[in-house]
């Protein structure tokens, strides 16, 4: 049952992946996907930078690299940024049970859209998670700006 688990333990491999990401130069978002015991199904973080492929967020990655489920309800998802429209669209569509947020301070996501479709999100308010993502927006605001939808769009 998840409610025995230890949400931030489950936290650390998806704060591993923000760590690559930031020393990568991509956007430091790292998600990890478990089952309802808590076993790690996949891992991975925002690679839209390295790969130049805009849909390679930290929640996806993890979700593609978790392998096919036949069922997500009892599933967990943790990621260290609240989930923007793209990455929340995902958690509804698969009916991902569980969500825990490292942060929601930096980009406060779509939580309360997850919560009225009857995901459990759980906030942890991780001060790492906070210092890493107020780092990259202050050091590449342009990329964090197009990666969250809030560009110029005047296509340069």
């Amino acid at each position: 049952m998840t409610d025995t688990l230890d949400y931030a333990a489950l936290l650390a491999p998806a704060l591993e992946e923000a760590r690559l990401g930031f020393a990568e130069g991509g956007v430091p978002v790292g998600a990890a996907l478990f089952d309802a015991q808590g076993t790690l199904l996949g891992r991975g973080r925002n690679r839209r930078v390295q790969d130049n492929d805009p849909s390679v967020h930290g929640e996806t990655d993890a979700f593609r690299k978790a392998g096919r489920q036949t069922n997500y309800r009892d599933k967990i998802l943790v990621t260290t940024l609240a989930p923007c429209w793209y990455c929340s669209g995902l958690i509804r569509q698969f009916h991902i049970g569980t969500v825990v947020v490292g942060e929601a301070e930096n980009f406060s996501g779509h939580l309360d859209w997850l919560r009225a479709a009857g995901v459990k999100v759980v906030v942890l308010h991780n001060a790492e998670c906070i210092d890493l993502m107020r780092r990259f927006i202050r050091q590449s605001p342009e990329i964090w700006n197009e990666d969250i939808g809030e560009c110029d769009c005047d296509g340069h």
